[in-house]
Order: structure tokens, then C-alpha cells, then sequence
């Protein structure tokens, strides 16, 4: 069951309860929430941000791997946070900055992403945004990421994706599950189950590529080798 973390106190009182600010975390327990409560419009947030930890038995002090990733050294970290879209009018691409499809935030897909941090310098970390003034026209969104350089797999990327609406909490999700050698993580699905109702829903599940992201979750694209 999504959580509705809008729900007014005391069904008989006509002023609604205000919106806790109070972050949102999925876990696998609570593993959904829905944005529809929050009073739609406006547009979603999705933030991307890591803290690289050093492989065991190498330096992780300062000085060490930690200092040259953070410090974007050429041998940094490279996290690209991306997202698959489906419409409901049946159209479905990606919006990633590898080939540069960064989307569009007033037009079809309604998704579009920042500039892309190819150092992990970046405090503010990788962002996309979503339109949901459109919300009715969207379908479902698959938030993912997947590491383009740096780091050889998700547990010494110590990543977080944040989700921040126009009104209401943030949602958090951790990445946080045990990745093996995985490069890509699929981290929230984005569904609309009718109307205005927009469902986030907790994944958090690794897979070695684009094809395999796209076979497991039936998209059914045609996937050709990119660059940025």
C-alpha cells in the first residue's frame, strides 16, 4: 500500500493538517508513496548524490582515493543519473547524457535532465526534473543509474537519490542493497495508476546493463552503443 503521508488528522475538521516536511525514506518494508497527495502540479526534483569509499585495503584518507574523488580528479567517479519513459499515448524513449537526449521539460517526455557531472565535483550532484502539470500523460518513469567511470560497482559509490516535490516531503531512496560487480541500478518506478495519481515505488534492484534494465522491466527498446 502507498503511503499517504497527507492524510489530514481528524476527519471532521475542515482546515487540512499541513504537510509534514519530515523526508520520507523507502525501505523494503515501506517501499512506496504517493506524490498524487501532495497536490500535483508543479515538478519533481530528482537529485542524485554520492560520497565514493575507498575498495578495502586502499587508502581512503586524506590524500588518498577518497581526496581524488571528491576533489574531481581524471580518475573520479562518474554516476550518471538517467530515466525511461513510457507516455500514454504509447511513445517511449530514454532521457540519459549518454547521446545526449536530455529530454524536455515543457514538451513530450516531460522529463529532462541537468548537466551532467562527469567528475562527482559536483555538491549538488546529477538532476532531472519532472513536469507534473502533465502527469496524465505519463505513464510510468523508471529513475535509474549506472556508473559511467570511476568506481568498479555500486557499493563504494555509497549513492542516494532524493526525490523532492513541488509540496510535501522529500523521498529518499539508498542504494543500499548489496550490488556484486553491477554498473547500473534500477532505483524508482514512477506509475500512474489513474488520472492524477502518480505512485513511487521503491526498486533498488542491479542489472549489468541497458538491455538487461530493459528486459527486466518489458520496455522494449532498440538499444545501439552510445557516448558523451
Amino acid at each position: 500500500m502507498p503511503i499517504d503521508y497527507t492524510k489530514r488528522s481528524g476527519g471532521q475538521d475542515s482546515n487540512p493538517a499541513p504537510v509534514s516536511l519530515s523526508k520520507v525514506t523507502l525501505t523494503k518494508n515501506a517501499p512506496s508513496v504517493s506524490l498524487s497527495k501532495q497536490g500535483g502540479g508543479g515538478r519533481l526534483h530528482v537529485n542524485l548524490n554520492w560520497t565514493a569509499q575507498s575498495a578495502p585495503g586502499s587508502a581512503g584518507g586524506p590524500g588518498g582515493f577518497l581526496k581524488r574523488v571528491l576533489g574531481g580528479a581524471s580518475d573520479g567517479v562518474d554516476l550518471d543519473l538517467a530515466c525511461l519513459y513510457e507516455l500514454t499515448d504509447g511513445r517511449k524513449g530514454v532521457v540519459q547524457a549518454l547521446g545526449n537526449t536530455f529530454g524536455s521539460l515543457d514538451a513530450p517526455p516531460y522529463v529532462q535532465l541537468d548537466a551532467d557531472d562527469r567528475t562527482g565535483a559536483s555538491v549538488g550532484g546529477e538532476n532531472l526534473f519532472v513536469n507534473l502539470a502533465h502527469v496524465r500523460e505519463i505513464r510510468r518513469l523508471l529513475i535509474f543509474a549506472f556508473i559511467y567511470a570511476g568506481a568498479p560497482n555500486f557499493d563504494q559509490a555509497n549513492a542516494v537519490v532524493t526525490l523532492t516535490p513541488a509540496r510535501g516531503a522529500p523521498i529518499e531512496v539508498r542504494l543500499d542493497e548489496s550490488a556484486g560487480n553491477a554498473r547500473m541500478c534500477a532505483i524508482a518506478q514512477l506509475t500512474n495508476s489513474g488520472g492524477d495519481d502518480l505512485v513511487v515505488n521503491r526498486e533498488v534492484r542491479y542489472v549489468t546493463g541497458h538491455q538487461d534494465l530493459d528486459r527486466t522491466y518489458g520496455w522494449g527498446l532498440n538499444w545501439t552503443p552510445g557516448r558523451k
